[in-house]
């Protein structure tokens, strides 16, 4: 008979946690998000003979206190799913910092499983730990593993599942805070069991620990619970706290995390952890950010990662791309060849083939892009790359913790703007945190990043790296000197400090790195196959209807009756007349060109060659013609769409033939040069945020305006810009 569980994975950020989940689910897992908030969500499943273990990796946090988002939907996971047993996550190097989130499981109750994980770099630094002790203490099961390597992952599933099995009531642990705190908890708690006062849903002295740390959630649930009584709540803790205050200038929170430090610390004294060298002994991690994170070579050390990166994603991926824009050029013949001339064969060929192979082309650069970064985040470098720019992104009024969301945004190239704006949750600032929300668009996330390919791939093919690299300063550079003109306007405040703990350096596994760069490019592809697919077509329609009056339809067969008149075909049965080779070319030279004339001018009269027509008027001034308007418009939606506008614009138009790709017709194309390429890839970096961005922006800052802003702001911007270099690039090339 097969067993099932439910299991949850928690811990604090650079605790190891996801490495674990990697290494437990591997393939067998899948991401979305939380119900009503757009935190992920990640679950897998892990098999143990005949047991089946359901796995959610929790988001990364150091509390349970509804401070973030990210430790609300933690705890609430928590308490109203109510996984069997969840597995704490904890840094073996880092123990009494580790142990806190622990002490708040214990708390609450929830059985727990301590995964005691990166114990060999613990050893490494001469650091013993007796697990056998601190479950004693602890009162729960210690296992050591190092889930990077895998060992002791499977003692691990199998405590878990052991207790699992034992199906535990919830039994909340008791600590002491100080005899003010205690007496004041007991009072509380007496109140909230007597009158039933949210105790179906939490235990009765967590709520008590709850209203003295102020959790705004727990007291709002409080209020309409029972109003009167989270009153009566809210005057004792007042009370305690204005005692706290006047006797030992601190405040309940504060004491409650003090007290659960020292019960940690009472713990770790009792023969726990011992250390074989001297604390204040330099590890391997400290010795090599000596010189990595070193004031004057670490910066440049970072420029010569990243001009690496580019250099292995472009040279590594060349091949592949040139392989699948083969194989579309394949497909498109094929599709030709097969079907009969209608609409049909135009949707298939131009709005299908042209329009999302144009995209799905660069899945081999997306693919090695993501596997650059995902060596770069699992090493630690990237939290590095944080420390060493809040210097610089102090001087712009922002601070260390806003350089993670410029490179979840795409600031190392390939991320995603909608994270990037997520992750400024954590900014304590509401000033800088809306400075960094507004301008993180500006990075070069995944989707610009085809965009970025075709265009220097068709007019830099020389220097492709070197200006990938220029492009990834550049938008940094941008962002940073328009957060210092919001923070200096509109925006205007005090910087507040930055606190870090850097991650020790670690070696990838391979299984890691594939799973990370798997999920990034799957989720590449599928949004290539359903939302960019779906778009695609719909512009084609735009761009096909209502097509031609007759009477041009009319002149255009007349001129290929014409032709087919002077040019006979082959040779007239039973006559003296033959047909060179040469005329036979001439001939589909002639139709060809009618009909790339005919294609071109249906283009012109479609719905959308008009919105690009009447553009024209303004943007000629940066360069832009009508089509290049039509791919701009679609670029709002989602700026993939760009390439497969382009791809089905050009084809529509006749430009593009099945065996030639869109950059091959670009750069023979006598109204594109590499000043009008400039031009139109500087506005597409800053230009209004895809659709999902700015309803992200708007969902994360409050109102609609500040969506409104970004897409205003953030235009004005990029055409002002593009124009400014497209008229300077003319006078000069």
């Amino acid at each position: 008979m097969t067993a099932q569980f439910r299991i949850a994975l928690a811990g604090n950020p650079n605790s190891g946690k996801t490495t674990l989940f990697n290494a437990l689910t591997g393939s067998r897992q899948h991401v979305g998000n939380y119900p009503g908030v757009t935190v992920e969500k990640k679950e897998g499943v892990y098999r143990l003979e005949n047991t089946t273990i359901d796995i959610v990796d929790l988001p990364g946090t150091y509390s349970l206190t509804a401070y973030s988002e990210e430790e609300v939907v933690a705890r609430d996971f928590l308490i109203f799913e109510k996984p069997q047993v969840i597995v704490n996550i904890i840094d073996a190097a880092n123990l009494e910092r580790n142990l806190y989130l622990t002490t708040q499981f214990l708390e609450l109750g929830i059985p727990v499983v301590i995964a005691l994980n990166m114990i060999d770099a613990a050893r490494d630094r001469g650091i013993e730990i007796k697990e056998d002790r601190l479950a004693e203490y602890l009162g729960v099961p210690v296992v050591p593993i190092i889930a990077r390597t895998g060992f002791g992952t499977r003692k691990l599933m199998e405590e878990t599942v052991r207790q699992a099995a034992k199906k535990k009531e919830w039994k909340p642990k008791s600590i002491s805070y100080g005899e003010d705190i205690d007496s004041t908890l007991l009072v509380l708690e007496e109140k909230i069991i007597a009158s039933n006062f949210l105790t179906d849903t939490y235990p009765g002295r967590w709520v008590a620990i709850k209203y003295l740390e102020s959790d705004q959630q727990i007291i709002s649930r409080g209020r309409k619970e029972n109003a009167a009584l989270s009153a009566e709540l809210e005057k004792e803790v007042e009370a305690v706290s204005r005692h706290l205050l006047e006797t030992m200038e601190t405040y309940p929170e504060a004491m409650v995390a003090d007290h659960r430090y020292g019960y940690i610390k009472g713990i770790l004294q009792k023969g726990v952890i011992s250390h074989k060298y001297d604390k204040d002994r330099l590890y391997t991690s400290d010795r090599i950010d000596k010189v990595l994170t070193n004031r004057f070579l670490g910066p440049l050390f970072m420029g010569l990662v990243l001009f690496g990166l580019y250099t292995f994603t472009f040279n590594y991926s060349e091949l592949p791309v040139t392989w699948l824009e083969s194989l579309f050029g394949q497909l498109s013949l094929l599709a030709d060849h097969l079907l009969p001339d209608g609409q049909v064969k135009s949707l298939v060929i131009s709005g299908i083939i042209d329009g999302v192979g144009g995209v799905l082309g660069f899945v081999p650069l997306i693919m090695f892009m993501f596997f650059g970064i995902a060596i770069l985040e699992d090493s630690g470098y990237l939290a590095r790359v944080a420390f060493m720019l809040d210097r610089i992104f102090r001087i712009f009024g922002l601070n260390g913790s806003s350089v993670m969301a410029y490179i979840l945004s795409g600031g190392i190239a390939g991320g995603c703007a909608v994270p990037g704006v997520m992750a400024t949750r954590t900014l304590r600032s509401p000033k800088e945190r809306m400075a960094t929300l507004l301008t993180a668009p500006f990075m070069n996330c995944g989707a610009k990043l085809p965009v970025l390919a075709l265009f220097i791939g068709a007019f830099f093919s020389e220097n492709k790296a070197q200006y990938m690299f220029f492009f990834t300063i550049l938008s940094w550079t941008v962002a940073l000197v328009l957060a210092k003109l919001l923070r200096v306007t509109v925006l205007r405040g005090e910087s507040t400090p930055f606190v870090l703990e850097l991650p020790p350096y670690r070696f990838p596994t391979l299984k890691g790195l594939i799973i990370h760069t798997w999920e990034k490019t799957w989720q590449y592809i599928k949004k290539a196959g359903t939302v960019i697919l779906g778009i695609s077509i719909i512009i084609w329609a735009m761009m096909t209807y209502p097509g031609l009056p007759a009477k041009d339809k009319e002149r255009f067969a007349l001129q290929r009756q014409e032709i087919e008149a002077a040019y006979p075909a082959q040779s007239v049965a039973g006559g003296n007349m033959a047909v060179s080779e040469q005329e036979v070319a001439e001939r589909a030279r002639l139709l060809a060109e009618i009909n790339r004339a005919e294609a071109g001018m249906a283009l012109r009269y479609s719905m959308a060659g008009r919105i690009g027509i009447a553009l024209e008027k303004v943007s000629f001034l940066a360069g832009f013609d009508w089509r290049t308007n039509i791919a701009l418009i679609g670029g709002v939606a989602a700026k993939e769409v760009i390439l497969s506008t382009l791809g089905t614009a050009y084809s529509l138009g006749g430009d593009q033939e099945g065996n030639v790709s869109l950059g091959q017709v670009l750069a023979a194309d006598p109204d594109w040069n590499p000043v009008k390429a400039l031009s139109v890839l500087l506005f597409i970096s800053y230009y209004a945020p895809c659709f999902v961005t700015v309803i992200c922006i708007t969902r994360e800052a409050g109102s609609w305006k500040w969506g409104a802003f970004s897409m205003i702001f953030n235009t004005v911007f990029a055409f002002l810009l593009a124009i400014l270099v497209y008229q300077l690039g003319s006078l000069f090339y």
